[in-house]
């Protein structure tokens, strides 16, 4: 009997991590207005740049006396920019369970050459924070975007604590509440959920992690797109709009309008709420049909952007070529685009649920996700 495909569509079939779907509000002409051709130094562009600074600090509730700067080279140029500048003062502990944070053990260990101690878990379980030694400075990734694994909270971290904490908030920030109190470092690209264009990084510091800059020269030299300090004091202009580097005017034109669009629904609080449903949608799903699974183990640490799921169905022969033709048909049906499992990640598959994404989109794109498993078991069968 052949197998009947759903009536219902996404009106939106962009489901990828990274760069994300945009607001479902953006059209072209949301850039009509950018400083194209001008000096970023200009006032019209330093006024801009400084928005975009302000209004970042307004979403996501940062406190008043930490700094926010538009650095170059997306989340990873944020991240290891704090990392070759803050790192080496004291012991340090690296925590990894998926792909990037395996990244930036290789960048303490194999390139800075620190005695780091590394505590790693399997993808779709997460580390021990109770064991982490918060004395230390802890580098870490507040939600795994290739595993579907988050920190549930901050509580593990203490108040108290001697070290700094470097967190690589990429897949995070503006879906998650982030406890910036236990947050010395914090990172992410515009690109992911609040679906902006790509190559620019936010680096978030707090004042401890000022201090260490202030009064702290490491060993190893650094690139002039990482030096944050002149002559032992922080270099303020990055944080009010002087960047390092020449933005992308465009970029930043589009960033200020997602921002906006963030706060026409609700803020935080919205797009918190939004990526909440898109989960939900997702996990009602999974509950209704035995051949899928989510591969984060504990619901408390499941992400709510980077949803990862795996088949557990007896009759797949090859898990991983199975996934990759499920993902292949609803691309070719125009369904989901791009929701293959990372390359690294364990075979599945991996939906974006950040707050730009419709949850009715989600809603219509399941169906088709049945559909496509049952038509690649018949294959697979037809083919045996």
């Amino acid at each position: 009997m052949a197998i009947k495909a759903p009536a219902t569509r996404p009106a939106n079939p962009r489901f990828s991590s990274g760069p994300c779907a945009k607001p479902p509000t953006w059209t072209l002409d949301a850039l009509s207005d950018a400083a194209l051709g001008r000096s970023h130094r200009a006032a019209i562009g330093k006024d801009k740049l400084k928005a975009a600074i302000e209004t970042t600090r307004e979403v996501l509730g940062v406190p008043a006396d930490y700094k926010i700067g538009i650095v170059p080279a997306s989340d990873t140029g944020a991240y290891e920019m704090a990392m070759w500048s803050l790192l080496g003062e004291r012991p340090v502990e690296m925590l990894a369970w998926e792909s990037f944070g395996s990244g930036w053990v290789t960048d303490a260990v194999k390139q800075l050459k620190l005695d780091a101690v590394t505590k790693t878990a399997e993808y779709g379980e997460i580390v021990d924070l109770a064991s982490v030694d918060f004395d230390k400075d802890v580098c870490f990734t507040w939600n795994g975007t290739t595993s579907g694994v988050r920190v549930p909270n901050g509580d593990a971290i203490p108040a108290d604590r001697a070290g700094l904490t470097l967190c690589d908030a990429t897949s995070a920030a503006f879906a998650m509440d982030l406890p910036w109190d236990k947050l010395d470092v914090t990172t992410f690209s515009w690109q992911k959920v609040l679906g902006g264009e790509a190559a620019h990084g936010i680096l978030i510091l707090s004042p401890r992690a000022v201090a260490r800059l202030e009064s702290y020269t490491p060993a190893w030299p650094l690139p002039k797109i990482f030096r944050l300090t002149k002559g032992g004091k922080l270099i303020d202009g990055i944080f009010t709009g002087a960047t390092i580097n020449t933005p992308s005017m465009l970029c930043v034109e589009d960033y200020l309008f997602a921002l906006d669009w963030a706060k026409s629904v609700g803020g935080l609080k919205g797009l918190i709420a939004r990526a909440d449903a898109n989960t939900a949608a997702v996990t009602a799903f999974v509950e209704a049909n035995d051949w899928i699974d989510f591969l984060a183990v504990d619901p408390a640490t499941r992400s709510n952007t980077s949803v990862c799921l795996k088949f557990t169905d007896d009759r797949i022969v090859d898990g991983a070529a199975f996934a990759k033709a499920v993902a292949k048909r609803l691309e070719a049906e125009g369904i989901a685009l791009d929701i293959g499992a990372y390359r690294d990640a364990p075979a599945g598959l991996r939906i974006w649920c950040g707050g730009t994404v419709e949850t009715s989109d989600v809603e219509a794109m399941l169906p088709w996700l049945a559909y496509a498993f049952e038509a690649e078991i018949a294959a697979q069968k037809a083919a045996a």
